[in-house]
C-alpha cells in the first residue's frame, strides 16, 4: 500500500520577534518629538498574547500602531494575526487599545478550511482538524501542492503557515 503524503496548516506569531518589536517600536517612540511628554504606555503579555497601549488620543494612539506595525513588518511578524480590539476611553481622557495576537486556527476557521479542501474534489485528499492545527493527507504530492496554492489564494484573515510536509 503506498503511503500518502501530507502537510500541516498553523498559524502564529514568533512572541520573541513580537516582544524585539514592541521594544525597538517603544526605543523609536520615546525619541520622537511629537510624543514628548506624553502620555506612552505599550505593554506586551506574552502569557496572554496581547499588546496593551495607552496614550492621550486617538490620533497618537494611530502614530504608535503604525510604528509597531512598522516593526513588525521588519521583523516578519505576520500583521495579519493582529486583532485590534476598540479604542476605549480610559481615566484622564486617555485611549486604550488591546491588540490580540493569533497563535492558532480557531475551529470556525478550521471548518472552512476543511470545507474548502473538500470543495476542490482532489482525488483522496482529506483534511482532519487537530486542535488549532489542520493536517491534510493525500496519495499524491502534486495534489497536496495544489490544495496549497487553492488555500494561499484565499483570504482567511490570518497568514497560514504550511509545514510538516511528509
Amino acid at each position: 500500500m503506498p503511503k500518502d503524503e501530507s502537510f500541516d496548516i498553523t498559524t502564529g506569531c514568533d512572541l520573541q520577534e513580537v516582544d524585539n518589536a514592541v521594544n525597538q517600536a517603544l526605543r523609536e517612540i520615546n525619541g520622537r518629538y511629537d510624543f514628548k511628554g506624553a502620555t506612552v504606555e505599550v505593554q506586551y503579555d506574552r502569557g496572554a498574547g496581547t499588546i496593551s497601549i495607552h496614550t492621550d488620543d486617538e490620533y497618537r494612539l494611530q502614530s504608535i500602531w503604525d510604528v509597531l506595525v512598522g516593526r513588525f513588518v521588519s521583523r516578519k511578524v505576520p500583521i495579519e494575526n493582529m486583532r485590534r480590539g476598540e479604542a476605549q476611553q480610559a481615566a484622564s481622557g486617555t485611549v486604550r487599545q488591546v491588540v490580540n495576537l493569533v497563535q492558532g486556527i480557531d475551529s470556525d476557521t478550521a471548518k472552512k478550511i476543511s470545507q474548502h479542501i473538500r470543495d476542490q474534489k482532489l482525488k483522496k485528499v482529506q483534511a482532519q482538524i487537530q486542535g488549532d492545527a489542520v493536517r491534510v493527507t493525500g496519495p499524491s504530492r502534486d495534489d497536496l501542492q495544489a490544495v496549497m496554492q487553492s488555500l494561499k489564494a484565499e483570504d482567511w484573515g490570518m497568514e497560514l503557515n504550511f509545514g510538516n510536509y511528509r
